[in-house]
């Protein structure tokens, strides 16, 4: 009987559904990260080698709506610049509308009188040539624009109105000023009520053509990175600055995450040069405020 031939072994072959299961795999990655590509959540490196990312660029502008227009209000594109990190400041562009600043400077012109500052040894209000400006409070909640603006205010920081004190308007003529500053307080009688002031929101009612800016003079990074460094006056140039841009609203935070004192907080407001200066004030403790 004839003996039976075996060919040579055929090859085997890989295993088609784990091939298939890792192309599936590579496939469905690429989609995602096209997904967040086009969202922006995630960017590619930039080939530019010329001008490196800094960390404390401030030049770098995060672009986030946080707020839609209001019906009614003419207010422009709104973004949230980061300003700076050390302390931790942020400008929101056009927080305000034309006539939410014209509303509350007509409020508040016919109350006007000498701003004041706080005595650290009895806690009450006394005159200073360190703040030269003329001011008036307006309770919380005054009406119904007050009421949207503060809780504009909420939604920007993420801290309830009733943490807020009452907004302060402030009037700087030309040589006006405030010299530089912290909003915290350093004596226990201060914080009874509300607690410790945690950040502050200063929004500019009118633009100023010359000086007026607020500038923190302990900031760290690098403060000429500024876009608009040749417009500032010299005071503006001591430190890193704002200008006043009528709508634009200034968050910066008096207190660092883990609940210490930020001595980088330090502000204050330049002299005006040209033209005056309208801006709204408000404090928020780190409880509830009962004013």
């Amino acid at each position: 009987m004839a003996k039976a031939k075996y060919g040579r072994s055929l090859p085997r072959k890989s295993s088609t559904p784990s091939s298939t299961l890792v192309f599936a795999l590579l496939l469905l990655l690429s989609v995602v990260v096209l997904i967040l590509l086009a969202l922006g959540i995630v960017s590619l490196p930039s080939s530019n080698t010329d001008s490196p990312h800094q960390v404390h660029d401030l030049n770098s502008i995060v672009h986030n709506t946080v707020h839609r227009v209001d019906v009614g209000q003419k207010r422009g594109q709104q973004w949230v610049e980061l300003l700076s990190w050390e302390p931790r400041a942020f400008v929101y562009h056009n927080f305000l509308s034309k006539e939410e600043c014209e509303y509350l400077i007509k409020l508040a012109a016919p109350r006007m009188e000498k701003s004041q500052v706080v005595d650290e040894e009895t806690g009450k209000s006394k005159d200073s040539r360190v703040r030269t400006s003329s001011g008036t409070f307006l309770a919380r909640g005054r009406d119904k624009i007050i009421r949207t603006i503060e809780q504009r205010i909420a939604d920007f920081t993420f801290i309830p109105v009733d943490h807020g004190e009452g907004l302060q308007i402030l009037h700087y003529e030309v040589g006006q000023k405030y010299e530089p500053h912290f909003d915290y307080f350093l004596e226990d009688y201060s914080t009874v009520n509300g607690g410790q002031r945690i950040a502050t929101v200063l929004m500019y009612l009118s633009d100023v053509e010359e000086g007026g800016e607020t500038v923190f003079p302990s900031a760290k990074g690098n403060i000429s990175a500024v876009p608009y460094w040749n417009e500032l006056s010299k005071c503006g140039k001591e430190g890193l600055s704002v200008k006043p841009n009528r709508g634009d609203a200034l968050l910066f935070w008096s207190m660092k995450p883990d609940a210490s004192l930020d001595p980088l907080s330090l502000h204050g407001g330049c002299p005006v040069i040209k033209g005056d200066k309208w801006s709204a004030t408000k404090w928020i403790r780190v409880s509830e405020y009962h004013s």
